[in-house]
Parts: C-alpha cells; sequence; structure tokens
C-alpha cells in the first residue's frame, strides 16, 4: 500500500553526511518503521490467501500459502526509501523472488501490475521485478509480516520509492502496455527512483 500524500514543502530532517553515500537526496534516516497508507488495513487469514499470475500468460499460476512458503525462499537485508522522505538501513526481509514466480512462465509482459487487497494496485517495469531486484515478502525481521506491513506477503521493490512496493499483494498480471496504478494515477511520478527525486508526476 502507498506510504502516504505529503506536502511539496516538506524538507524532512537534517542530512548526516556520513550517509551520503546511502541516502538519497531529500531523504532523512530513520529507526522507526512508519506505518501509512491509503486506508483501513486488509487482514486475510491464511486459509484464504493465495497469489496468482495472470495477464498475457500462456497459463495462470497460483499457490496456496502452504504451496508459497514451499518455494525457495531468500534472506535478504536491503535499505528502503518512502516517498514521505523517510529512509530505513538494513531492512532485514525473507521472501520469494519474482524471478522464482516467473520460472517457466511463458509471458509477454514488458510491465508487471500488483494487485492487493484493498483494491490498490501499482506498476512496475518488468526488468525492475526480475534479476534479483524484487521479492514478494512474508517475513522481517525474523518475523512472520505484520498486516499493518503489508503481511501476509507484500511486494518488495527496495531500489524504488516504497509506495511500489505493495503491501497485501495477491496478483501479478503480465501485461504488454502500462497502466498506472493507484497513486500513480493521483499524481504519484509513474517509476519512482529515489536517487532521481522522481516523487511526483513531473519531477
Amino acid at each position: 500500500m502507498a506510504e502516504g500524500f505529503i506536502s511539496r514543502g516538506f524538507r524532512g530532517r537534517r542530512r548526516d553526511p556520513d550517509l551520503d553515500g546511502r541516502l538519497p537526496p531529500g531523504q532523512y534516516a530513520t529507526r522507526d518503521f512508519p506505518v501509512l497508507s491509503a486506508g483501513p488495513t486488509p487482514r486475510t487469514s491464511i486459509d484464504r490467501w493465495d497469489l496468482r499470475i495472470t495477464g498475457e500468460v500462456e497459463q495462470e499460476r497460483r499457490w496456496t500459502w502452504e504451496e508459497f512458503l514451499a518455494l525457495p525462499r531468500e534472506t535478504f537485508t536491503v535499505d528502503i526509501h518512502c516517498v514521505t522522505k523517510w529512509s530505513k538501513f538494513d531492512t532485514a526481509w525473507e521472501g520469494v523472488s519474482i524471478d522464482t514466480l516467473l520460472e517457466g512462465v511463458d509471458h509477454c509482459g514488458s510491465y508487471l501490475i500488483a494487485h492487493c487487497d484493498g483494491g490498490y494496485t501499482t506498476n512496475l517495469p518488468i526488468e525492475d521485478v526480475t534479476d534479483g531486484k524484487a521479492w514478494v515478502a512474508f517475513g522481517y525481521d525474523g518475523e512472520s509480516l505484520g498486516p499493518e506491513h503489508g503481511g501476509p506477503a507484500r511486494l518488495l521493490v527496495p531500489h524504488l520509492y516504497f509506495w511500489k512496493s505493495a503491501k497485501w499483494v495477491r496478483r501479478l498480471e503480465l501485461v504488454s502496455d502500462d497502466q498506472p496504478g493507484f497513486w500513480e494515477e493521483l499524481g504519484y511520478h509513474n517509476y519512482g527512483d529515489p536517487w532521481q527525486e522522481q516523487r511526483y508526476q513531473g519531477d
């Protein structure tokens, strides 16, 4: 789920010069993990959860929660950057890579549209979620991912602003043509590179 609107006049906090190699422009580092969303937090029970791959594919895929957890998993540590200007370093996750989910899937999609509980969507070029760049994460900091942070599972695309790491993900749609998602249609940048400060349309 998106991490919230914010005024362009917000300047954030004073930068630490020691973090300049890891902290994108306009960001401040925090040890907290703020919870920001556009509506109520969905709370999907595990027995009703599934994950599907649909769209321009030869054959759709579907996993129940148990089948999803049986897939090869990875643990990884990444920095994350929210459009509301906070960054959190060295966050520890567990999940299944998008590469694993797409293995053996014959498709002609150039873009991935993430569909989530609560009706949220976000769009990503396929090259930004493959080759080890993105996961469907189900664990955070050694624990199951809580609903407030997108559990049971969320998309995680750490090299882009955090609204692209859609919470409560349930379906990955592969399409030929780009389709702006929820926040993109409301004025956020279509791509969202934190190092280019691509927060809003026109940035």
